[in-house]
C-alpha cells in the first residue's frame, strides 16, 4: 500500500468506484463469465480480480489475444456491460468507504476515478445514494484518459479537476492495478482491502 504524505497534507479524495464504494466486483464477475462462455473465453476469479480497474474493452482484446481468438471487442465489451446493468438493483454500498465520503462532505475536495464508463459510475453511484456528491466534473472515467490503471492518467486527471496537488490528494483503491497507479501518481493510497473482502463467486 502505497503512502508518501501525512495525515494532515491529505486536501483531497480520490476514490475508485467498484470495489470501492460499491460491492459491485463479484456482479461484475458473473457478466464477465456469463458472456464470455458464449465466445469460449477462459476467465478463473483470480485473473479477474488481477485486471481491475482495466476498462471492459482492454480485457476482452487482452484475453482473446492471449487465447488466439478474433472477435469484435467493443461489442463483447457491450455485451458484458449490460449483463451487468441487468444485476445492478443488487449493488450495494461498502459501507466503510462511503462513510468517509459523507464523512469529508463539504471539508475537502473528492473524486471518483474508475475504469468503467462514466455511465456506468453514474448509475452505480445512484444506487448507493452518492449521486448528489460527484457530477460529472468530479467523475473521470475511461472515456477520460488515453491510458488506464496501472498508469496514473485517470488519478492525475481527478487531482486536475478538483484543483489538488496529487501529493496531497489519497486514493481508496482495492485492486493492485489501482494501487500501483496511485503510487505512480504520487499519491497516498489507502487499501480498501484491509476493511472489506468481496464474497467469492467460485
Amino acid at each position: 500500500m502505497a503512502e508518501q504524505t501525512n495525515e494532515g497534507d491529505i486536501q483531497g479524495l480520490i476514490f475508485d468506484c467498484d470495489g470501492t464504494l460499491a460491492d459491485t466486483m463479484p456482479l461484475h464477475f458473473h457478466a464477465w463469465r456469463s458472456t464470455l462462455d458464449r465466445y469460449g473465453i477462459a476467465l478463473d476469479e483470480d485473473r479477474f480480480y488481477s485486471l481491475g480497474g482495466q476498462p471492459t474493452v482492454k480485457i476482452v482484446e487482452l484475453l482473446a489475444g492471449e487465447q488466439g481468438l478474433e472477435l469484435d471487442a467493443v461489442n463483447v465489451a457491450k455485451e458484458k456491460e449490460e449483463a451487468f446493468l441487468i444485476r445492478l438493483d443488487e449493488v450495494k454500498p461498502i459501507t466503510p468507504i462511503v462513510d468517509i465520503v459523507r464523512a469529508n462532505e463539504g471539508k475537502l475536495p473528492m473524486a471518483v476515478a474508475s475504469g468503467s464508463h462514466r455511465a456506468v459510475v453514474f448509475d452505480v453511484l445512484k444506487i448507493i445514494g452518492l449521486d448528489d456528491l460527484f457530477d460529472e466534473h468530479t467523475v473521470v472515467g475511461a472515456e477520460d484518459t488515453e491510458l488506464h490503471k496501472p498508469n496514473p492518467d485517470v488519478f492525475l486527471e481527478a487531482a486536475r479537476r478538483i484543483g489538488v496537488d496529487p501529493e496531497k490528494c489519497r486514493v481508496y483503491e482495492d485492486a493492485e492495478l489501482g494501487i500501483e497507479a496511485a503510487g505512480r501518481a504520487n499519491m497516498a493510497c489507502f487499501d480498501v482491502r484491509d476493511v472489506f473482502t468481496p464474497a467469492r463467486v467460485t
